[in-house]
């Protein structure tokens, strides 16, 4: 299994995760491996049990020459779109990396620049690369975490479970209870006619 896309130069892989939330920030992170790290365990970390990601992550942790974690908050996502704020909460994690890459390897097919480094973006990267497959573990284990803090103040959402997600118990308990602070409002989060008429009475 090949580990970089540049074998010559410190590179990063980054990885986002809660994209396609409707509540809550949007988490990137951003890994340096060392060249001996060789896990059998590369893989997309949707895939993985949490309880998996969880010892993952320790590992990577451990392991990586350096890796950080930031997030766009959903004021922030209304404003700039999810797909830029996808990209900054990348630039935050890569920023706060020491020592800085000379080259990212970037999950998906959407990027801007990040100074003056060369990137690449591969799709399914994080089922390909072990940077790639390391910051997706870290953004999701990050993300999962800070859920679980804002069900203990929003219970009824069940995001201990469904994580922000659009799942039917998501989407009843909005229509239910309405949206809070931490949802989207930018988003589809109800079915339009049913948006509409939550708003309209909000």
């Amino acid at each position: 299994m090949q580990l970089t896309l540049q074998t010559t130069l410190t590179e990063a892989g980054c990885d986002e995760a809660g994209r396609g939330c409707l509540a809550g920030a949007v988490f990137a992170a951003a890994v340096i491996l060392p060249a001996t790290f060789n896990p059998k365990w590369v893989n997309d970390s949707k895939l993985l049990t949490e309880k998996q990601r969880t010892e993952k992550r320790l590992i990577i942790e451990q392991e990586a020459v350096a890796w950080a974690v930031a997030a766009v908050l959903p004021d922030e996502i209304d404003r700039i779109n999810i797909l830029n704020a996808a990209i900054t909460a990348m630039h935050r994690a890569l920023k706060q990396l020491q020592p800085q890459p000379q080259f990212l390897a970037i999950d998906g097919n959407r990027f801007k620049p990040y100074t003056t480094l060369a990137h690449q973006c591969v799709i399914k990267g994080d089922s390909l690369y072990a940077h790639i497959a390391a910051a997706s573990i870290v953004a999701k284990t990050s993300r999962d975490a800070y859920m679980l803090q804002l069900h203990k103040q929003y219970p009824m959402y069940q995001w201990h479970q469904n994580k922000g997600y659009p799942t039917l118990q998501h989407r009843q308990a909005i229509a239910q209870y309405g949206p809070c602070p931490y949802h989207r409002l930018s988003f589809r989060l109800l079915p339009h006619a049913a948006q509409t008429q939550l708003f309209d009475n909000g």
